[in-house]
C-alpha cells in the first residue's frame, strides 16, 4: 500500500476501539452504580476503572514519547546525512514527525520553508509531493 496524506494516521484497532471505548465504557456504568447504590465497592470500582483507564493511556503516550525519540535521531541523522550540516535546532517535534514523510529530493527544501514559514505538521504534510511511508510508527 502507498502511503499518503489522506492514508497515513494509524490506529491500532485493540486499543483504540475496544480498550478505551470498554473502558469509558465501564467508568461510566460505575459511576452510575456508585451514585445509584453508594457503597465502598462501587467507589472501588470507579477508582478501578479510572487506574485502568490512565494505566493505558500512560503506556500509549510513553511508546509514542520513545517513538518520537527515535524519529528525531533519525532526522537528525537524515539531516546531517542530506545536508552536511546540524539539524535546525528550532523545529518541533510535531514538525519533525511530518517532515519524516518527504523524500530526499524535497527534503532540505521543505525543512527551509518550514523555517521560513513556520509551517505547522498538517501543512508541511500537505506540501509533500514524493511521499515516504512510514509504516512503522502506531
Amino acid at each position: 500500500m502507498i502511503q499518503n496524506y489522506s492514508n497515513h494516521k494509524r490506529f491500532f484497532p485493540l486499543f483504540h476501539f475496544i480498550t478505551v471505548p470498554l473502558t469509558l465504557a465501564g467508568l461510566i456504568l460505575a459511576v452510575y452504580a456508585f451514585f445509584s447504590i453508594s457503597t465502598i465497592i462501587t467507589g472501588l470500582i470507579v477508582l478501578a476503572f479510572i487506574l485502568i483507564l490512565f494505566t493505558a493511556l500512560m503506556a500509549r503516550m510513553f511508546a509514542l514519547k520513545a517513538q518520537d525519540r527515535a524519529a528525531r535521531a533519525e532526522e537528525k541523522l537524515r539531516y546531517y546525512i542530506l545536508a552536511g550540516k546540524t539539524f535546525p535546532t528550532n523545529l518541533e517535534i510535531g514538525q519533525i514527525l511530518a517532515l519524516r514523510f518527504a523524500g530526499d529530493d524535497e527534503y532540505l527544501a521543505l525543512i527551509d520553508r518550514t523555517l521560513a514559514e513556520q509551517l505547522s505538521p498538517n501543512d508541511i504534510k500537505k506540501s509533500i509531493k514524493n511521499w515516504k511511508s512510514d509504516f512503522h510508527r502506531v
